[in-house]
């Protein structure tokens, strides 16, 4: 007598939940093993789907991809604001908003907290130099725009210098962040950003 396959009994969930499930298991599974070590099937494993309802929802793994992007940056501004007591548009406002400073050292202390979504842009960040990467694009963009928001709140005078100085800062947090998710136990994150942003910001 032959026997059925037991079929596995995927839950139901409202879309906006499973997505946010898909976008958290995805993040995970890049984080370990790079853009181009993911499978669709992992995914799909990982949020008890099949992988034709995992494509229902994300479309496909170039989608997915860009989701798992958005989300992250959407999700780092509203923290961000909230933490330092301002709108998401405020937080990149010249004016009596924030400082720059202020800005960088709350994304760092936030950045300290959650090393393996850090890692997880710095895999795809060095990936995507590559122009057939489907995030090539995206980080190409998103530079400009870091740039953009950063120069507005940089202390200085011309927009030349603001520009120059949101480039080093945007350097020097990312270098710290390769050493620091390099060794993480010799690196303190926080303490080695604030004493170079001493460095950095005197006399501005």
């Amino acid at each position: 007598m032959k026997t059925q396959p037991i079929r596995r009994e995927r839950a139901r969930l409202p879309a906006a939940e499973r997505r946010r499930q898909i976008i958290e298991v995805t993040t995970r599974l890049i984080a370990e093993r790079g853009f181009w070590g993911l499978s669709m099937q992992d995914v799909a494993d990982g949020c008890t789907l099949t992988v034709p309802g995992l494509l229902h929802h994300v479309g496909s793994k170039d989608n997915l991809l860009v989701a798992v992007l958005e989300h992250r940056d959407e999700t780092d501004t509203r923290t961000l604001a909230a933490e330092l007591g301002v709108t998401a548009e405020e937080l990149w406002t010249e004016g009596p908003g924030v400082t720059l400073r202020q800005v960088c050292s709350a994304l760092v202390r936030r950045n300290a907290a959650q090393p393996e979504i850090v890692r997880l842009f710095a895999v795809l960040e060095a990936e995507s130099l590559a122009p057939g990467h489907p995030a090539y694009r995206y980080f190409k963009l998103r530079q400009r725009r870091t740039l953009d928001m950063l120069s507005r709140i940089a202390p200085g005078g011309g927009d030349a210098d603001r520009w120059a100085l949101a480039g080093q800062v945007i350097a020097m947090m990312d270098g710290l962040q390769i050493q620091w998710l390099r060794d993480p136990a010799a690196i303190d994150l926080v303490e080695s950003w604030e004493a170079a942003a001493d460095r950095l910001f005197t006399g501005l």
